[in-house]
């Protein structure tokens, strides 16, 4: 109410001031500052929990992007529309409000009738232009879909909760994927959206004033008996000892900014996997940078220990799918002794790079690598990406790269993630990723496919039960301690999780014979509104060092949980992950909880520092996203001890 009193909008679930929209038309859109508040109760007392939101606008309504894919090809128009539009968040400006598109009518049109609430039909033309005053000008255009979370009436019969919406009333929301691939478009957006923790505050500082000042707010929150303060909360935080990493032969400081880039490419990894058996597929136009980055591969190679030979160089007479799969097919059928593939490509085309990886982590399994023709066109950067490549490579063919100190010993870690595929009916796909040795340097990956609308995770048993008799394959024994990180999990879902997928985990136990291992369940939150701030000497506002923790006052008082922000933070303020422990027979202290997390956040090795998650939930998170949007199916269980999804 109080938002509403300062005439802010509420569009989803935050407050929005379209009055001071930024434009940027060079990119036609706009952005709509506002903020997201709601109110908790935590171990400090009643809070009010704000944040600086944004929702970019699009000028572009969906006809607009219909009619654009029309010129681009009207033989599949139909098809290519759902492709692209359905999964999609649209805004309707005549009342501020948004849906996801679930399916396009193209049965019906702004001339078909509709049954309003009492009972008289009407067109939606005629309801538009009663109603709001607009005048639809394309009566042909099909309607967009939403359909609403299933309603029942008294009788328990259900009630029909589509909505229909006119495309040229509908504006898109969100980054277009188009921009995301531009830098200079991303970089003149992020100046707008990612505040420094300096103009973080001041946003809070300006809302709170504008709060405070206002008499009918004052009135409304006194009826309430509710008073807020002038400036946000301060209280003390910790800070976690840095950790080492290990390589092969030496041990060095993870550093004060924790990246250790420079060092990984300077000393031998942990294992490093042979690159021998290998094919490079190319187009003639790609040619000369085939042959440069196989010269650059065999300069890198030797520093970080991995032997290199020649690959077989397969040059493509087009660049069509159907040419790199049948070339790839015949290739891999007639040489079953590869290793790896590594193929180049023109353009950024998801088509090619879904086909190629279909074939390879489902039909003919094998690791796969693909590289844009632009990534190694850059001559002057050609020895850092071939590094980053082989790194990759090494990962893909089962090698090691580092790791760090984990003093529990027989102890597995499982992360757990979820992917709604849009395309598909929001068909959900389960990661699930275990380690399955005690240095946390080898990893067991798993999918299941579940239902549309079915969050919480359904086929945990068989995943389970497959990682526990991997790991009893490779150690011989079963892990007397298990610690598992739940991503994706909001907080009106942590019942459900205990409720529901805890005792689908400790049923999995009784398939082996007397195993009773103590087990640590938490819950990942990274998508979250709290952000933190380091106060200087200066008594100036910065981004929190990595490793700083909160766990006090701000946290639950149902729950143990923390806050840790884990990485470094470049650019925007410091938002950390929220940890939440719903179940520990482990019996694991708090402070013990967060030296794990944090040391679990040094190994995910697609990037050479800390990230915001643990490792294995990064990775659930990456095989969840490459089987929902390239495989639609489970891959190949010959590649689960790779790190294939990289």
């Amino acid at each position: 109410r109080a938002m509403r009193i300062l005439e802010l909008k509420l569009v989803g679930r935050n407050f929005y001031d379209p009055t001071n929209a930024i434009v940027l038309p060079q990119y036609r859109l706009q952005i709509w500052p506002g903020y997201s508040a709601s109110i908790r109760r935590t171990d400090g007392g009643l809070m009010l929990l704000v944040d600086v939101s944004h929702k970019v606008i699009r000028n572009d309504s969906v006809i607009d992007i219909m009619q654009a894919i029309y010129q681009r090809s009207s033989e599949n128009f139909q098809d290519d529309c759902t492709k692209q539009l359905v999964g999609s968040i649209i805004m309707t400006k005549y009342n501020n409000r948004t849906y996801r598109i679930d399916d396009i009518d193209w049965d019906r049109a702004p001339t078909s009738c509709f049954q309003m609430a009492d009972g008289r039909d009407i067109t939606f033309s005629d309801y538009y232009s009663k109603t709001y005053g607009i005048t639809i000008q394309d009566l042909n255009q099909p309607l967009l879909v939403y359909r609403q979370k299933q309603k029942y009436g008294p009788r328990g019969q259900p009630i029909n909760s589509e909505i229909l919406l006119v495309p040229e009333l509908s504006f898109m929301t969100g980054i277009p994927n188009q921009m995301k691939k531009d830098f200079r478009a991303m970089r003149d957006l992020s100046v707008q959206v990612n505040l420094s923790p300096e103009q973080h505050h001041k946003a809070l500082r300006k809302l709170l004033n504008k709060l405070k000042k206002n008499t009918i707010v004052q009135e409304e929150l006194a009826h309430w008996g509710l008073i807020i303060d002038d400036d946000i909360y301060k209280t003390e935080g910790r800070i976690l000892p840095p950790e080492k990493i290990n390589v092969r032969c030496k041990s060095f400081p993870s550093g004060i900014d924790v990246n250790w880039s420079r060092e990984v490419v300077r000393e031998k990894v942990i294992s490093a996997a042979p690159l021998h058996c290998w094919a490079l597929f190319y187009t003639k136009q790609s040619a000369t940078q085939a042959k440069d980055l196989v010269s650059f591969m065999s300069k890198v190679a030797e520093p970080i220990g991995m032997t290199f030979q020649q690959p077989a160089y397969i040059e493509l007479k087009d660049d069509r799918t159907q040419t790199y799969i049948r070339t790839l097919q015949s290739h891999l059928e007639s040489n079953g002794l590869v290793k790896i593939v590594v193929c180049i490509v023109t353009g950024n085309r998801d088509d090619l790079y879904h086909a190629i990886k279909k074939l390879c982590c489902v039909q003919s399994p094998v690791s796969s690598q693909v590289i844009n023709v632009r990534t190694v066109s850059q001559t002057i950067r050609m020895r850092s990406i071939c590094q980053k490549i082989l790194l990759q490579i090494n990962c893909k063919l089962g090698g090691e790269l580092w790791g760090v100190d984990i003093p529990l010993k027989q102890l597995m870690v499982i992360g757990m993630d979820v992917y709604h595929d849009p395309v598909r009916g929001k068909q959900s796909v389960v990661g699930f990723v275990a380690s399955i040795n005690t240095s946390m340097t080898k990893w067991f990956s798993k999918v299941a496919f579940q239902m549309p609308h079915q969050e919480i995770i359904d086929g945990l048993k068989i995943c389970m039960v497959a990682s526990l008799k991997k790991y009893y394959e490779i150690n011989h024994c079963l892990p007397e301690k298990i610690a598992v990180y739940r991503d994706g999990v909001s907080d009106g879902q942590l019942n459900t999780v205990t409720d529901y997928e805890l005792p689908q985990l400790l049923k999995c136990f009784e398939v082996f014979s007397d195993y009773h291992p103590k087990m640590m369940v938490i819950v990942v939150q990274k998508r979250i509104s709290t952000n933190l701030y380091a106060q200087a000497e200066s008594g100036r506002l910065e981004v929190p060092p990595p490793g700083t923790v909160m766990d006090h006052t701000v946290t639950n008082k149902e729950w143990t949980d923390f806050f840790l922000l884990a990485h470094t933070v470049r650019q925007g303020c410091g938002i950390p992950t929220h940890y939440i422990c719903v179940f520990n027979s482990l019996k694991l202290s708090p402070d013990h909880m967060q030296r794990l997390t944090f040391k679990l956040c040094h190994l995910y090795w697609n990037w050479s520092g800390t990230i915001r998650v643990p490792a294995p939930c990064k990775y659930a998170h990456k095989l969840a996203f490459l089987c929902g949007q390239s495989l639609h199916q489970e891959p190949a269980a010959l590649l689960s001890e790779l790190l294939f999804y990289l």
